[in-house]
């Protein structure tokens, strides 16, 4: 059964008042990576998987996508995304993402911000995900950094004042299921090591094209104080790869 927090109300509530749930891309501060690793999509037939509220999937559009379909399991986010949305180069689905199941070569780019973390099965999707891209298709995505998702208390190791003293690492090789506690108790991710992440891309038959953990600037810190803490420790993981087959 897969874990579908993002309907419960009180969860949800808490989302949405997010600053990215908020402004959308811009507020969100590994975006800027996000974007520099997306191929010209331009005429793109373009697949979102987490599309949640559809900036992703609007954003593709406006920059001349040939088409979207975005995939949720949250009816709730859906609805949200539906209503910014009217366009019919979109098309909304509501499923988990290890259940999709598309033709072959059906879509040329393959995106997902901040989803997959949630799935069980990386593998499984890395092979639908290459079965549906057309030969060089891209499969750009970010998740939280395993850093990040290492030990499922997610939280800094304070001083007797309360200061953040550091971000504890343990259990990182042993991978799998973590209750954690984010915006509410119990939500279930699942923590993979760096080379898990790679080699499953380059066994589902992609090569790497890049990666970024998208550092904070100095500058950055400046404007926005309250990403200072990502200076600190990596928050999100980033990955960029290409369909190797190109037949």
């Amino acid at each position: 059964m897969k874990q579908n927090k993002y309907d419960d109300p009180d969860f949800f509530d808490a989302y949405s008042q997010m600053p990215r749930s908020i402004s959308g891309l811009d507020a969100a501060h590994e975006w800027k990576f996000f974007r520099a690793m997306l191929p010209n999509l331009h005429g793109k037939r373009v697949l979102d998987l987490g599309c949640g509220f559809g900036w992703h999937c609007r954003y593709v559009r406006e920059q001349g996508g040939q088409s979207v379909v975005g995939v949720d399991l949250s009816e709730k986010m859906l609805e949200r995304a539906r209503a910014a949305t009217d366009d019919p180069g979109v098309t909304y689905l509501r499923m988990a993402i290890e259940d999709i199941d598309f033709e072959e070569g059906v879509f040329d780019v393959a995106i997902s911000s901040l989803a997959l973390h949630y799935v069980e099965r990386f593998d499984l999707v890395c092979d639908t995900v290459a079965r549906s891209l057309t030969g060089g298709g891209a499969f750009v995505f970010s998740v939280e950094h395993p850093i990040f998702t290492a030990a499922p208390g997610q939280q800094w190791c304070a001083g007797p004042n309360g200061e953040r003293r550091h971000w504890p690492v343990d259990g990182y090789q042993e991978e799998g299921r973590r209750v954690t506690q984010w915006l509410a108790p119990d939500v279930v991710k699942y923590h993979r090591t760096f080379a898990t992440y790679i080699n499953t891309l380059i066994d589902a038959g992609f090569r790497i094209a890049g990666v970024s953990e998208a550092p904070v600037a100095a500058e950055t810190i400046m404007e926005k104080p309250e990403w200072k803490d990502d200076s600190r420790r990596p928050t999100f993981f980033l990955i960029s790869a290409i369909k190797s087959d190109v037949g």
